[in-house]
């Protein structure tokens, strides 16, 4: 039986080879890399204990360092099945989900067909390469010179030049012996519809040769230099050999950049690729000027696992890359995914090249995002969620859109990174670092300040913890005492108050170069924070605490802020162990004597807290450490996990 042309070729690019093997052994994950396809495992083919088996992923062949056997996935499933070519070939398109073409007698013929196109294409390479040499190149070389394009780019791509006349590739190729209906079925020219003689199809545009995986030219891409053109860049037509949207611009040089390490790079035109290829980043290909498609995708995975779609900074850009979001959902599996690099507004990678180098180019691949942020931010920029309409109607887009996702697992891992988006969102977030900002709220009456009336009574109404109190007496300390700030400036950093004035106290504290309680006093003020130092300053808790309203003391203010700060730290890892160990309570089985020794240890660290708890200005902590240690005491006493189910 004989298969049409590029039957097998799409059948190798829909199953990755190291699936095929990976049925038949067990690879040695310290010598492998999943992640560049560089996978080794013991022979199937012979008795080995090491491993010498070696599977190149991106290339589609195996060879055996031991038995010296190789092949493509084809050949392992022949050997490994003991079955013929073409019943190998039946399996694979049974995983590939490709149904296996009608027996076509013809199938030969069209082999033959597309090889004398193939011989024409290249013909056509040779001829428009020559042209760019000529007087009636001039303009076009001196183009190509503008946009950086040295000689060894133009032999790299094989550049060339297709003058203003109407047969002048149709005319060189048929006197080289070429069949006129050769050249037009590979889209060099075209016979009209009125039967006259045939015209170029490319005419007054440097030509950029187009080749498949293989290195075979299947067509053509032109860039006309007249600037009234009805097209400025132009495609051949679809031919036999060249259906644009199943090809790559530079496809298997960024195949083999990519093999060794390169990011695959996806950017819009022949231009962007050249440039990008020119400043080291040989991983690049084009969709040749239309939208990717899914067969493009899949090339683009068979390349490399996270493809950064690198798209021009304007709103067509976006358009694009909000678009291959929805195509690429439904495709996406564990280990295969895109991340996405907006270009700077108004410039594409051969502009932001040109103008601030490749380390610029490289600086912003590595801040590419990944696809789940694409996705949050289609569904939020330039949004205003300020009513649970509003915000279930959000719910219900991200619903829709990961519900796509075929793997359950890689489904569930999309939901929790889209559900923290949403969290930041809709709460308060606290900045970290000397990066503080203001406290935020974009959502509901829970990111609301307290009211001012409530401010001064808020402890005594129960809106303050034993933990808020931690906080006040050391914001209160760091106040009085600025030149210890820097002293503790990593434990500030990782205080988490609750309360928006707090936060932003603590932003203010990081930021200050005053010297003294005053200058302490005026950045509050500046800041908008005056009320709130009044009232940390007015709480009658720490109006009688020593630190604070004796003597300045900068030794005795250190040594209570080493005390409070590790109190509090210790206090939060404890609370959260005594939250787990209650949660694990509700789900551990009748018997289960490792829960009690949780619980025990549990009580033993409260006990060394509540002792801890017994120093000035702590009375509230030490009587909130008692109580937590007391429930679990009682907890182990009545030996509950063994009670469970009774």
């Amino acid at each position: 039986m004989s298969l049409p042309p590029g039957f097998l070729d799409e059948l190798r690019n829909r199953v990755s080879i190291s699936q095929v093997v990976g049925r038949k052994v067990i690879w040695d994950t310290r010598k492998s890399n999943q992640a560049k396809g560089d996978m080794w495992a013991p022979c199937p083919f012979h008795q080995e204990k090491s491993a010498s088996f070696h599977v190149d992923d991106r290339k589609g062949f195996y060879y055996c360092f031991g038995c010296h056997a190789k092949g493509d996935a084809l050949g392992f499933i022949q050997q490994a099945e003991n079955v013929g070519f073409m019943e190998a070939v039946e399996m694979l398109a049974r995983e590939a989900g490709m149904p296996m073409p009608a027996r076509d007698p013809q199938a030969s013929e069209r082999i033959d067909r597309a090889t004398k196109l193939a011989a024409a294409t290249e013909a056509g390479v040779a001829h428009f390469r020559l042209q760019l040499r000529t007087a009636a190149a001039a303009e076009a070389r001196a183009y190509l010179d503008r946009r950086g394009l040295d000689a060894a780019t133009l032999e790299r791509f094989e550049i060339g030049f297709a003058p203003a006349a109407r047969q002048g590739v149709f005319g060189a190729l048929t006197a080289k012996g070429i069949a006129a209906e050769d050249v037009i079925e590979a889209g060099l020219a075209t016979r009209p519809d009125d039967g006259s003689a045939p015209y170029d199809a490319f005419r007054d545009r440097i030509i950029f040769p187009i080749r498949d995986a293989r290195g075979r030219c299947i067509g053509f891409g032109g860039r006309a230099m007249a600037a009234d053109a009805r097209a400025k860049y132009l495609n051949s037509r679809e031919t036999p050999l060249f259906d644009k949207g199943r090809a790559l611009y530079n496809h298997g040089p960024a195949r083999e950049a990519a093999g060794k390490g390169q990011p695959l790079i996806v950017a819009e035109g022949y231009m962007d690729v050249i440039a990008l290829v020119q400043a080291g980043f040989g991983a690049a290909v084009a969709p040749l000027g239309t939208a990717i498609t899914a067969d493009q995708l899949r090339l683009m995975w068979r390349i490399a696992d996270e493809p950064i779609i690198a798209l021009d900074g304007d709103t067509a850009g976006l358009r694009a890359a909000l678009r291959l979001v929805d195509l690429a959902l439904p495709m996406l599996e564990p280990g295969k995914t895109l991340r996405f690099c907006l270009m700077p507004e108004g410039q594409d990678p051969d502009d932001l090249i040109k103008a601030r180098g490749a380390d610029a180019m490289r600086a912003l691949l590595d801040t590419a995002e990944p696809l789940v942020r694409m996705l949050w931010r289609r569904e939020t920029e330039g949004q205003v969620f300020d009513s649970p309409e509003r915000r279930a109607a959000l719910d219900g887009r991200l619903r829709q859109a990961i519900g796509k996702i075929p793997d359950q697992g890689l489904r569930r891992h999309y939901g929790e990174a889209l559900a923290e988006l949403r969290r930041a969102l809709f709460r308060p977030t606290a900045p970290q670092g000397r990066d503080r900002g203001q406290w935020r709220a974009r959502g509901f009456a829970e990111a609301q300040m307290p009211l001012a009336e409530t401010r001064s009574s808020a402890l005594g109404s129960g809106a303050l913890s034993a933990d808020d109190l931690r906080v006040m007496l050391i914001l209160a300390t760091l106040c009085r005492y600025p030149g210890l700030i820097e002293r503790f400036e990593t434990e500030l950093e990782r205080l988490a108050p609750r309360h928006p004035d707090h936060v932003a106290l603590v932003d203010v504290l990081l930021s200050t170069q005053a010297g003294d309680e005053d200058g302490v006093s005026a950045d509050c003020a500046a800041a908008g924070l005056a009320h709130a130092l009044e009232s940390l300053r007015g709480m009658a808790h720490l109006r009688i605490t020593p630190i604070l309203s004796g003597p300045p003391d900068p030794a005795k203010a250190a040594l209570c802020l080493t005390e409070e700060f590790a109190k509090y730290s210790a206090d939060r890892a404890m609370r959260s162990e005594m939250s787990e160990a209650l949660e694990d309570l509700d789900r551990a089985p009748e018997g289960d004597m490792r829960l009690g020794r949780r619980l025990n240890h549990a009580v033993h660290r409260r006990q060394t807290a509540r002792r801890a708890a017994s120093g000035e200005a702590s009375s509230a902590v030490g009587e909130d450490t008692a109580a937590l240690s007391d429930r679990l005491r009682a907890l182990i006493e009545a030996r509950v996990w063994e009670k469970k189910g009774r």
